[in-house]
């Protein structure tokens, strides 16, 4: 937990992100992000369509707290939906309403919203809606219920950590939602602490579901719960259709083939951008030992700030890995 909660300390600290921009993705990250630009992201997706995989995709953008920021957000997000429609790929978009001007005026990020959606919708495209913390939660949902008035190719994320997530499903389970387990620093009044409490709620979210709902988008990593979630879709003869596997670009590739190759539905989340910072520290406050992944990377670059916080993180992960043993 103490290193779970330093990765979320650094996704927040904005000088860091500040100074990843600057450097670009010297970090490492790019094992991790599809590039920096719209033309090396489409064809990281067309080369994860060429294997079966689709994808949803993730323009990167955070501590947005000025009306310009949103709106030029917002112009990339709909210069994405164009490029996944004139290249006709097969992907969606994944977005989060603070980057799109929730915390500056919900009245403006509801209008950019509603542009976005409205231009996804004439090409057939599905948006959905990532969570992020809890403050953000009800504002979020908010904004879901009033843009499906008018558009259903909407869905958004349940995350197992809050304990009010089984009657947040309930509620959305006409709704195409991806199930994941959550990757915020939260309190002990909202949300679970230990992880095989959000395991177990993890997994009874996504049963039900399988069982009750549109259709399930099931985020993790986790052997051991995929191999669960297989023998649950047989046992109750829920058909592919009904759902998708997903993952995060860059990690655990061989399974995310096998998966495909096996005739599952299989989408890769797939951020791109220069403000990718804060998307990575998450990625490493989820899991510390994806640091590996990434670590020889960091360590064939002149060393930077940014760099610093790779090694300092690479050795706390370490250290993690000798604690847990």
């Amino acid at each position: 937990m103490l290193l779970k909660n330093f990765f979320i300390g650094l996704s927040q600290n904005q000088l860091l992100n500040s100074l990843a921009k600057k450097y670009g993705t010297r970090l490492g990250a790019q094992s991790v992000v599809a590039g920096t630009n719209m033309e090396e992201m489409i064809q990281s997706v067309k080369e994860l369509n060429a294997q079966g995989i689709s994808a949803t995709i993730d323009n990167l953008g955070e501590f947005v707290s000025e009306k310009k920021e949103a709106t030029e957000a917002k112009e990339q997000i709909i210069d994405v939906i164009e490029a996944i429609h004139e290249n006709n790929v097969d992907a969606h978009i994944s977005l989060k309403p603070t980057q799109l001007g929730l915390d500056i005026d919900y009245n403006f990020c509801f209008d950019n919203l509603k542009e976005i959606v409205t231009k996804a919708d004439q090409y057939e495209i599905f948006i959905n809606f990532d969570m992020e913390d809890y403050d953000h939660l009800q504002p979020s949902f908010d904004l879901i219920d009033e843009l499906s008035k008018e558009h259903n190719n909407i869905g958004t994320v349940i995350q197992s950590y809050f304990f009010e997530s089984e009657a947040n499903i309930k509620k959305y389970k006409n709704y195409r939602l991806r199930i994941v387990k959550g990757a915020y620093k939260e309190s002990e009044n909202l949300a679970y602490q230990d992880k095989q409490d959000i395991d177990h709620n993890f997994i009874q979210l996504i049963e039900y579901h399988l069982l009750n709902g549109k259709f399930t988008s099931i985020a993790t990593h986790d052997h051991h719960i995929i191999n669960h979630v297989k023998q649950f879709v047989k046992d109750n003869n829920i058909a592919k259709d009904k759902f998708e596997f997903q993952m995060l670009y860059g990690f655990r590739k061989d399974l995310q083939l096998q998966l495909a190759n096996e005739g599952y539905n299989f989408c890769t989340y797939v951020p791109f951008g220069s403000d990718w910072y804060g998307y990575f520290m998450r990625r490493l406050a989820e899991r510390p030992q994806n640091i590996n992944l990434v670590v020889r990377q960091a360590f064939n670059k002149k060393t930077n700030t940014v760099i610093g916080v790779g090694i300092g993180a690479f050795l706390l992960g370490r250290l993690s890995k000798k604690i847990n043993r």
